[in-house]
């Protein structure tokens, strides 16, 4: 069983392999899902010196505990739910709840309420069905700011929603005006 840095540590690396370069440790991504088989994850990494020892259950182990849930493992194959930065991953169109979330900070408000919300330097933009989820990705760089995006506003201005699983949402970009700040006393009254 690993202990909680190591965990931290392996999740980080397989973050790095499943998501931004799995090219660089000779990992082949399925285009369709972004999916590779687990045992061809678990070669990736033993090739690193410090990761020699891992086993597959270390790898379940930090699946299983990662705060974002940002891996799943189904019929022996492992992805990256979201967050790719390198070839696109494909997801089919779903219906969102009318609101979804989005955590940024406060420097880069201004920009979002006269652009919208863009993926920057990701494929999509990062959404969430609650705001625990907006929560820890907006409060990484800065002062936390939680938007609310209407998506049936969203939806009739072009904008299609695609589920990533656990509770997060992606989009191509959201138009501002479909953007607003969050509030948390006024939703709390």
């Amino acid at each position: 069983m690993l202990d909680q840095q190591s965990e931290i540590s392996l999740s980080k690396l397989m973050t790095k392999i499943l998501r931004h370069a799995p090219e660089e440790f000779g990992v082949a991504l399925d285009p369709e899902d972004g999916s590779c088989p687990v045992g061809a994850l678990l070669e990736a990494i033993r090739t690193q010196p410090k990761w020699q020892w891992v086993r597959e259950e270390d790898i379940g182990q930090a699946v299983r505990n990662s705060d974002k849930q940002r891996f799943v493992i189904e019929n022996g194959r492992i992805r990256a739910r979201y967050g790719h930065s390198h070839d696109r991953i494909h997801y089919s169109p779903g219906e969102p709840p009318t609101i979804l979330y989005h955590g940024t900070n406060k420097k880069a408000l201004p920009s979002i309420l006269a652009d919208g919300l863009r993926p920057m330097n990701r494929q999509y933009v990062h959404l969430s069905e609650g705001t625990h989820f907006a929560t820890l990705a907006g409060s990484r760089r800065g002062e936390l700011v939680i938007l609310k995006v209407d998506t049936a506003g969203a939806k009739k201005s072009g904008v299609a929603f695609y589920y990533a699983g656990n509770e997060v949402w992606l989009a191509d970009s959201v138009p501002s005006a479909c953007c607003s700040v969050w509030d948390k006393q006024n939703e709390e009254s």
